[in-house]
């Protein structure tokens, strides 16, 4: 149960790195706008606001990263389930004012990452 809350918890780290690359070095990219459903015109009106948007999904991956990592299990467990309920919120907050699909991108996926957590307790 462990190694697949661990799995899981990089996981969700990783897609948060790659939401990094996207908002932070790619925003204006043709294939990022199609992601978005963005244009190219609102891409780079948007291109600030996005890059900092990036770097908070950094923190979430730094944080469940850390999480990971941390040499004492508890204190682990702990920043896991604190990064976790974040991108959650972050996951809920985004489907109600952006758009749907973060819930299933981001939010479901944590909430299942959280459980595995939970249970591997």
């Amino acid at each position: 149960m462990d190694i697949v809350a661990k799995l899981l918890v990089a996981l969700i780290a990783a897609v948060h790195i790659y939401i990094v690359v996207l908002e932070m070095a790619l925003w204006t990219a043709p294939s990022t706008r199609r992601r978005f459903g963005t244009t190219a015109e609102f891409a780079q009106a948007t291109k600030n606001l996005a890059a900092n948007q990036g770097l908070y999904n950094g923190f979430l991956a730094a944080g469940l990263i850390w999480g990971l990592v941390h040499p004492d299990h508890a204190v682990g467990f702990q920043i896991q389930v604190f990064f976790l309920a974040c991108v959650i919120v972050a996951g809920i907050y985004g489907s109600i004012t952006a758009k749907r699909s973060i819930l299933f991108v981001q939010a479901v996926p944590a909430a299942i990452a959280l459980l595995f957590v939970w249970l591997a307790g």
